[in-house]
């Protein structure tokens, strides 16, 4: 009876309206196909000379898997998928990624304590211990990290260190909860970019005299 057609399910469906609805977004905003720093700060509302703005360098560089200094549309949906629908342990390898500014696969104290000091200036508090009455100094929550987490006490953590720590650990848990997450920019900018579609395609619905 001919070729079997393969049937999608509705979430299937979805997945395919999504992912062109991210294509759509992705074009807008840049019309090369290669999405630069700049552009990326611009697309979530974020200032340059702000706290945001330093961390966002970080997150842009964890996202720029090929290291060119741009994302194309399949980095930036890998981004969108960790930030948004990620595993735990993705999560966390990503947010090693976003700590480690040399990028050299090792965590050492100036970097976890530069990436702190930003956190703080964003959230605009500080962490506590476990009794929640002591306000830790970034230098301090540095060191508490590296006592939780530096198993061979060699002053640097690698990614499997860091994992393993964050799973034993529950204040080290309690400190990525409070660290900056991009899904709160990710889900304003996907939600802002939908209504302007629809607004959008309401007034041209409206200028051809379909209401």
């Amino acid at each position: 009876m001919g070729q079997n057609q393969q049937i999608q399910t509705p979430d299937e469906e979805l997945e395919l309206r999504s992912i062109y609805d991210l294509y759509k977004f992705f074009i807008t905003e840049c019309p090369s196909g290669s999405l630069y720093l700049h552009e990326f700060k611009r697309m979530f509302g974020v200032q340059n000379g702000t706290p945001e703005a330093q961390y966002m360098d970080n997150i842009f560089r964890a996202f720029d898997m090929n290291h060119d200094n741009t994302m194309d549309f399949l980095e930036y949906v890998a981004a969108l998928n960790l930030v948004l629908r990620g595993k735990p342990e993705n999560k966390l390898k990503w947010s090693f990624k976003v700590f480690d500014g040399d990028d050299n696969g090792y965590l050492d104290r100036r970097e976890l304590q530069k990436i702190v000091m930003i956190i703080y200036r964003i959230k605009k508090g500080s962490m506590s211990n476990e009794a929640g009455i002591e306000n830790l100094t970034p230098g301090q929550v540095c060191a508490r990290i590296f006592e939780e987490v530096d198993v061979n006490n060699d002053g640097e953590l690698t990614v499997l260190e860091f994992l393993e720590g964050a799973q034993r650990s529950p204040w080290l848990q309690s400190f990525l909860h409070f660290e900056v997450n991009p899904s709160g920019w990710v889900k304003k900018y996907l939600c802002d970019r939908r209504r302007s579609m629809t607004e959008t395609q309401l007034m041209i619905r409206l200028q051809a005299g379909r209401y």
